[in-house]
């Protein structure tokens, strides 16, 4: 698959495809280099198209309380 800028859905759709396909590379070989800079196009797509929001910090505390096991 040629490194380019994701500009659609179905060309991330593709690249998440062919990206597993590249995940058992073998370290220094060339499928390994397309797998890293695949995975920077792929990484970059999602951080323009679904980028995460930092939670409400009242219930990122909760969460964390939780997790620990701590009364609510």
């Amino acid at each position: 698959m040629e490194a380019k800028t994701l500009k659609t859905e179905a060309e991330y759709e593709a690249a998440l495809a062919h990206l597993t396909r590249l995940m058992d590379a073998k370290p220094g070989s060339p499928e390994e280099e397309e797998l890293e800079r695949l995975s920077m196009l792929v990484e970059r797509y999602e951080r323009e198209h679904y980028p995460i929001e930092p939670p409400d910090p009242i219930d990122a505390i909760l969460f964390r309380r939780e997790q620990q096991g701590l009364a609510g």
